[in-house]
């Protein structure tokens, strides 16, 4: 682990949707699934961001305010700072893997898929609310997963939330693990929805965090922290 940020350049940029882009860097870090690194640019702030890749480094930005937004204009040859990993990943289980991805949860997911090489059957639920918000749908495919995808527009696959197209899932087969990340309700309802089945499951869930390592306590979430006691946890029957 990086514990004073290390500067990195960009190799590689994609614009996935209109408010998401994916930045490849010029370097290496190793990782599990699920970790986190904190973001560093000078002079304006520094944020936590899941990791798509660990080689090469590999994070996708979403555009919700004025630091993602300035990411978003970085360019190849830029530099960032980044420092990490950090958190508790995913634990890469079963043979038969169901994973859930919400807007912009399937970034890691992206991540974990490429690393369940044990598992025979992988199926991903990925949910949006449109078809323009969609992305790595090839990621997934080329990881070996099937792909079902949910928008709540109904303007591609099926109509609805993820949850509803996961719950179905596991009322019609047997799954050995899921895994979630997403948007806190969509975590609450998988959490839930793992406990009625029976199955158990890990998502990873966000919090608001400036250091990352467990000594400030902003991520404080029921007694845990998110960056340390996560951002992964485990939820039903055995949690």
């Amino acid at each position: 682990m990086h514990v004073l940020p290390q500067p990195l350049s960009i190799a590689d940029t994609a614009l996935d949707t209109s408010t998401v882009k994916t930045l490849t860097l010029d370097g290496a870090l190793e990782a599990h699934p699920g970790q986190f690194v904190m973001v560093w640019v000078p002079t304006l702030n520094e944020k936590p961001f899941s990791l798509v890749d660990d080689d090469p480094l590999t994070l996708t930005i979403a555009k919700v305010g004025p630091f993602s937004a300035r990411l978003h204009e970085l360019e190849v040859g830029d530099r960032l700072w980044v420092r990490g990993p950090l958190g508790k990943g995913f634990d890469i289980v079963g043979d038969r893997v169901l994973l859930g991805a919400g807007g912009y949860g399937v970034a890691p997911l992206a991540f974990l898929a490429g690393k369940t090489t044990e598992a025979s059957r992988k199926v991903v639920v990925i949910g949006a609310a449109s078809k323009d918000e969609l992305f790595f749908q090839d990621r997934f495919v080329e990881a070996g997963c099937e792909v079902v995808l949910v928008t709540e527009d109904c303007s591609a696959g099926l109509g609805g939330l993820c949850t509803d197209a996961a719950d179905a899932l596991l009322r019609s087969e047997e799954f050995d693990m899921v895994y979630a990340c997403g948007p806190e309700p969509m975590l609450d309802a998988v959490e839930e929805m793992c406990r009625r089945h029976g199955v158990p499951g890990q998502v990873s869930r966000e919090a608001y965090m400036r250091c990352g390592m467990g000594v400030c306590g902003s991520c404080q979430r029921g007694g845990l922290l998110v960056c340390r006691d996560g951002p992964v946890f485990h939820v039903g029957p055995q949690s």
